[in-house]
């Protein structure tokens, strides 16, 4: 495989619009214009800060990836030791332009959203701070990854935090963690032979595949209390409640079983992403 390949594969572009569309979608349902900052903002999330964030993780994972036999493809590059150095170099660099102009584009507290941002997608993964080895904060710190951009662009244009905003905000950030807690069950068993702790394998197979699907349902719940389309919204849990559903009781021994829902829970993302954005579209004709 070519370095460029690599490197492409390192910036995962399956998750790319995870984070571009919260930001974007952010600003302009909160009356954002089509501006500098919103263009810039966008395609700042969509490559960059996917490269910083997966290019870091990928270099500093490389031992247990190196075992892992799921490793090499869309669900994560396998970088050799040899392109780490151009890597990192690229994950780092390639930000700055974009970081500028978004620092001169918008105001001290968009300044202090998007430093914590930054800080938690680097801290997640590279030493000492690892925080992806920290049992729950592992969690929390992966659905910050995609819930600071919408927070981030809220704060650039000056929304108002209303009930509403707050209960999309932690609807959003549960179901990032409910994600990333689903997602590390399949790499129990390669994550416990290479000493590395996460939150599937301080809780089990079992205990965090029903800590996922309790999420999931919470997150669906607060978005009944969500006004239209917050109710039709509430039912898009439901296709991760079932992708999920059937590892209920899944072992450890078998937990790389749960793969199988992984690779589901990619595509549903894109079939989940298309419903909002077409509730989003019915809201905006409506109002």
């Amino acid at each position: 495989m070519s370095t460029a390949r690599r490197v492409l594969l390192a910036s995962r572009p399956l998750s790319w619009v995870n984070t571009a569309y919260p930001f974007a979608a952010a600003v302009l349902l909160t009356g954002g214009a089509v501006d500098a900052r919103l263009v810039i903002g966008t395609l700042f999330f969509l490559i960059p800060y996917n490269l910083l964030m997966y290019g870091v993780n990928d270099v500093f994972d490389y031992a247990s990836d190196a075992a892992n036999p799921r490793k090499g493809g869309v669900e994560g590059a396998l970088l050799p030791p040899r392109t780490h150095r151009l890597v990192l170099g690229l994950a780092i660099g390639l930000p700055v332009p974009f970081v500028v102009a978004l620092v001169v584009l918008g105001n001290p507290w968009s300044w202090l959203v998007l430093a914590v941002v930054l800080f938690d997608v680097v801290a997640y993964s590279a030493r000492p701070f690892r925080w992806k080895e920290v049992p729950v904060l592992d969690s929390l710190s992966s659905s910050i990854h995609f819930t600071g951009p919408a927070v981030y662009g809220l704060v650039l244009v000056g929304a108002p935090w209303t009930a509403a905003t707050w209960l999309v905000l932690v609807a959003f950030l549960l179901w990032g963690m409910a994600s990333h807690a689903f997602g590390a069950v399949q790499d129990i068993v390669p994550d416990r032979e290479a000493g590395i702790s996460s939150i599937a394998t301080a809780f089990g197979a079992r205990t965090t595949v029903r800590l996922a699907l309790g999420a999931w349902a919470l997150a669906g719940v607060l978005m009944l209390f969500v006004p239209f389309p917050g109710l039709l919204a509430a039912a898009l849990a439901v296709p991760y409640l079932a992708l999920a559903w059937p590892h209920r009781s899944v072992s450890d021994a078998d937990s790389a079983r749960t793969n199988r829902g992984w690779r589901h829970f990619l595509w549903v993302n894109y079939a989940v992403g298309f419903a909002v954005t077409m509730l989003l579209i019915a809201s905006a004709l409506l109002a």
